[in-house]
């Protein structure tokens, strides 16, 4: 099947089986959402309120992680929790991940939801990476492998006996394969459009979702990718007037975004779906086939290793 008809089948997927009231009761659950001061994040941290989770919303900018704290509260009555979080800077996640480890003493579920795309090609990170691979790939390893020792041990001290990391990719991810020359800034880098930069990112997450399972599914983690669906969000604000034009034709509303990834982190039959990836909505599907290899997993993991071993 060419790219294009599997871009089209995901972005057009058939009518949800799944929705918000299958969610189970949350109570006694803690989770984190990065991303979820906008969008497809704040809609999730949303419904999980509702649910009677407790929610840490992570952020990059404190006042607009304030607002999303008043607005939630606003919206369920329930009280949800900032961390303050730039994915964008290594030595702020590492921060991040102290804070959170001071204040909480288990993790229930990990959304990796935050992302960036298509921003102007000379936006770096704070530490020279390509800001959508940097801040959607090497931003989230890194702080899921601080909050892996919390996630593991509530995974143990649990009825089920798991703990999830749910990480949010895309169909985009068809469009480009990982190019290690390109992961920080550097002519070949240069020669990429912010289009393929995006895909390799979210191919990233897919390969660095699938090699967790396999490094930590025998301890009780369990790792999921997902594209949550062609959504209307600030995701689109780099885009130009035509793209955003064409997005608020045929995109979904945001609530249909969430739907995926909270299947994924809530209910019992995602606690079986380690190393999956999902579609469109809360459907199993069917990635890039080598978004899949045991080797490029590892070589993607030894890369990231690298890169945050002295922060």
């Amino acid at each position: 099947m060419s790219v294009i008809l599997w871009v089209l089948r995901e972005l057009f997927p058939p009518a949800t089986q799944f929705t918000v009231d299958d969610i189970p009761d949350m109570s006694g659950k803690v989770v984190l959402v990065t991303g979820a001061s906008a969008g497809i994040g704040k809609e999730t941290a949303r419904v999980l309120l509702t649910k009677n989770a407790k929610v840490w919303v992570a952020a990059r900018d404190q006042s607009k992680g304030e607002a999303t704290l008043r607005e939630l509260k606003e919206r369920t009555g329930k009280e949800a929790y900032l961390l303050k979080l730039n994915l964008a800077n290594l030595k702020s996640v590492k921060e991040a991940a102290a804070e959170f480890l001071s204040k909480e003493t288990r993790l229930d579920v990990l959304f990796n939801n935050a992302g960036v795309a298509t921003p102007p090609n000379d936006l770096l990170t704070d530490d020279g990476y390509d800001l959508q691979f940097g801040t959607n790939v090497l931003g989230h390893f890194y702080i899921t492998k601080l909050l892996t020792p919390l996630l593991l041990a509530t995974g143990k001290s649990s009825p089920d006996g798991i703990a999830r990391v749910v990480n949010t990719s895309s169909n985009a991810h068809w469009f480009s394969g990982l190019h290690f020359d390109t992961f920080k800034d550097g002519p070949a880098r240069r020669k990429m459009s912010g289009w393929t930069l995006y895909g390799q990112s979210k191919t990233g997450n897919i390969v660095f979702s699938a090699e967790l399972a396999r490094r930590l599914g025998d301890q009780g983690l369990v790792s999921t990718s997902l594209n949550p669906g062609g959504i209307k969000s600030e995701l689109q604000r780099h885009s130009g007037i035509f793209a955003q034009m064409l997005a608020s034709i045929f995109l979904y509303d945001v609530s249909f975004g969430a739907l995926t990834q909270l299947y994924a982190g809530t209910t019992s039959d995602g606690a079986t779906l380690n190393g999956k990836y999902l579609v469109p909505w809360a459907r199993i599907g069917d990635p890039r086939e080598d978004t899949q290899d045991p080797q490029l997993g590892k070589e993607l993991w030894t890369w990231l290793e690298e890169q945050v071993e002295s922060v």
